[in-house]
């Protein structure tokens, strides 16, 4: 809590660059008056030096709570097991359009029959039903607890459990390779983004396409070929059992540890929609030809379409560096995308009542 004169605002100080100079922008919630004072007499003396304040003066703020957390995904992951998305399944079709007379064109055909009956008759898309990914979304007017992930497995075991999907998730990867028996504990992660309010992705990531993923640390002066020819590579060498038409997600940039989650955020963006940097989406587009140009096709077994998007985010680095991940995505795309409602809290003089 940061106090001015008895009054109180919960905030965030960024330092951003802004045309060679520094500026100071508080981010947060208060009260009108807290806000109004700040704005007005500014920050105690201190070693901050503010340029301009930037504040999100809000009479309530919404808060984010485990069981609403908890029932979105709980709700989610028999629908996203069994029914493929609505850009999955028109990618698919059009793939089948472009394939001709291809042994790719046998395979899409099964493809989309076999999403068909599994939606129909409410069985699983694949026999393999994956970990259970969950990303947290949460705007500048939204509050996070602590424990906002404490009941996510308790939902995970029980869908996992009446829908009769296959549990697989082990204990631990070294020491103890034991199924926990209910496909828990779940992943998480946490953005804090720009956009007001929150939502869950959830995505069920099976074994064959994440082992056909890797992440490599190029050297900076390896540049966008190097880039290229480690896509090349690892789907020439991976692809075939990753079950494709794949999507591919690609990381680049962050650090060693946080690259491969920008891979696996590409998988979320929907198939068709290009990057908002154009000199990006100019990327993803090349990738893409020089994948299908491989000519290994649905299946791998020969044809026009290895993959039906390639994805790319970006990020900062260090200047030694370039990051760089390859996620594979399958045919059997399942993810969703869940706008939370959330409850709203009044802000009122002197902090949270």
């Amino acid at each position: 809590m940061i106090g001015f004169g008895g009054v109180c605002m919960k905030a965030a100080l960024a330092v951003r660059r802004v045309r060679g100079r520094s500026r100071v922008v508080l981010h947060g919630w208060g009260s009108r008056p807290a806000s109004a004072h700040f704005l007005r007499h500014g920050a105690p003396r201190g070693r901050v030096r503010f340029e301009r304040v930037y504040c999100y003066v809000m009479d309530n703020f919404n808060i984010i709570t485990k069981d609403v957390v908890a029932r979105a995904v709980y709700e989610a992951i028999p629908r996203i097991a069994c029914v493929l998305p609505d850009d999955v399944r028109r990618a698919l079709e059009t793939a089948r359009q472009e394939e001709g007379q291809t042994r790719g064109a046998v395979v899409l055909d099964q493809l989309l029959e076999n999403a068909c009956i599994a939606e129909a008759d409410r069985v699983p898309i694949c026999q393999d039903t994956g970990t259970v990914w969950v990303c947290l979304e949460a705007g500048p007017d939204v509050l996070v607890p602590g424990d906002v992930f404490a009941d996510v497995n308790d939902a995970v075991a029980r869908a996992y459990a009446e829908a009769r999907l296959r549990k697989s998730v082990v204990r631990d990867a070294l020491v103890d390779r034991t199924n926990t028996g209910d496909n828990t504990p779940a992943f998480f992660d946490v953005h804090f983004v720009d956009q007001p309010g929150a939502r869950v992705h959830v995505m069920l990531k099976g074994g064959g396409s994440d082992n056909a993923s890797r992440v490599v640390m190029l050297t900076p002066g390896a540049g966008r070929d190097a880039i290229v020819a480690e896509v090349l590579d690892c789907v020439r060498h991976k692809a075939a059992n990753a079950c494709p038409p794949l999507v591919i997600g690609i990381g680049v940039g962050s650090t060693f540890d946080r690259v491969a989650h920008l891979a696996k955020s590409a998988l979320l963006r929907p198939i068709g929609a290009p990057a908002r940097d154009e000199r990006v989406a100019a990327f993803e587009h090349e990738l893409l030809g020089a994948v299908n140009a491989t000519g290994l096709g649905p299946g791998a077994l020969g044809g026009r379409t290895l993959a039906l998007d390639v994805h790319v985010e970006t990020a900062p680095c260090h200047i030694a560096a370039l990051p760089l991940a390859i996620n594979m995505g399958c045919s059997a795309m399942r993810r969703a995308t869940i706008e939370l409602e959330l409850p709203s809290v009044p802000v009122q003089e002197g902090g949270m009542r």
